[in-house]
């Protein structure tokens, strides 16, 4: 991956600061909230298990670490103190949804200051949390006074011989399932999402009548190719079979492509809303894409501002060389969240 490597530099190249401070102009920000644009917040590269697919929000993830190689994650650099200043900041801003990630958010000892202290959402706002389930039990009892609105957990498997294939875990199926019965104990939604591979094509069918048996919502997702994850991305598969499937069992079905992110194609049955994400269905790109010599690999287009726990930002998962610092201005909430206008303003504008 030559053309890619080209841009990925050392965070200290990649760390970019705003050279003036001109008056702000929220309009690209403001925007990207109203298009239902995320704030995805990691708070940790690590976890406790190893799908070879992940993309660990722009950073290392967890499968290349694997046998303490010279290939690791970002230093963390924030505090409990230090997120929740940012999601302040940037909620104060206009961004309505935080969604929190790694890794395995559950793994951080961060996950339960941060997430136990969020300041009270506006209305329109909302956090979710996107967890394996392995260990929604653990923390159970903290994470019941936790003002979160959704918890999104991954289950893109449905044995112990898939689990181990796709994630490289001995943890078994049941430890996710449980951890999904114990979210739904706690929580009023549940959602859950699957990626389409070739490791779990067998089991897909199975996953969508568990979460019609258990009325939780569903999202298949076709891969998200990075750097990472491309010596296996024949194992990717197109949504193809599960929407002809889909069909079979409801005429209620549309597609959405207003907004940030991919394009969607939307089924329900009997109230059940399930998602298909499929890159055909066309995505969401800005100034900044224009040029970009990574265009022809981009699957998702601009939907997500994605912040590391080594206090980056950055508005495209293929390129951390847009990456900004924001760790000094933690002092400084309303210069944190100028900071952050002006550059999502100047990815907008293509001028970064």
């Amino acid at each position: 991956m030559a053309d890619f490597e080209h841009w990925r530099v050392s965070t200290m190249q990649a760390t970019r600061l705003p050279a003036a401070q001109p008056p702000v102009d929220w309009t690209a920000l403001s925007n990207f909230a109203q298009l239902r644009g995320q704030l995805r917040v990691s708070l940790t590269p690590r976890c406790n298990i190893n799908c070879w697919f992940c993309h660990n929000e722009g950073d290392v993830p967890p499968p290349a670490t694997r046998g303490g190689g010279s290939v690791q994650p970002r230093q963390r650099v924030l505090r409990a103190d230090d997120y929740l200043t940012l999601i302040s900041s940037l909620m104060g801003a206009g961004l309505d949804r935080v969604y929190f990630t790694g890794g395995e958010p559950l793994t951080s000892p961060l996950a339960r200051p941060v997430l136990e202290h969020l300041p009270a959402p506006a209305e329109d706002q909302s956090y979710t949390l996107i967890t394996n389930g392995t260990r929604v039990r653990t923390h159970r009892s903290w994470l019941r006074r936790a003002p979160l609105d959704k918890v999104k957990v991954s289950l893109h498997y449905f044995s112990d011989e898939t689990l181990r294939a796709i994630a490289g875990t001995r943890i078994g199926i049941a430890a996710v399932l449980d951890g999904i019965e114990t979210a739904r104990d706690i929580f009023e939604r549940v959602e859950l999402n699957c990626l389409l591979q070739q490791q779990n094509a067998h089991e897909v069918r199975a996953i969508l009548d568990y979460a019609l048996e258990h009325r939780l919502p569903v999202q298949f997702i076709e891969l998200v190719g990075t750097d990472f994850n491309d010596g296996q991305a024949s194992s990717a598969a197109p949504a193809d079979d599960i929407i002809a499937h889909l069909r079979t069992l409801t005429s209620d079905e549309h597609v959405e492509v207003a907004g940030v992110g991919q394009g969607r194609r939307v089924f329900r049955i009997d109230g059940i809303e399930i998602d298909v994400l499929q890159r055909q269905l066309g995505r969401h790109h800005v100034g900044q894409c224009g040029t970009c010599p990574l265009r022809a690999r981009c699957v998702e287009g601009f939907w997500a501002l994605r912040t590391d726990h080594s206090g980056g930002l950055q508005p495209c998962l293929l390129r951390d060389d847009l990456r900004l610092d924001f760790g000094p201005l933690l002092e400084d909430p309303q210069a944190l969240a100028a900071a952050v206008g002006r550059h999502v303003a100047a990815f907008t504008e293509g001028t970064l």
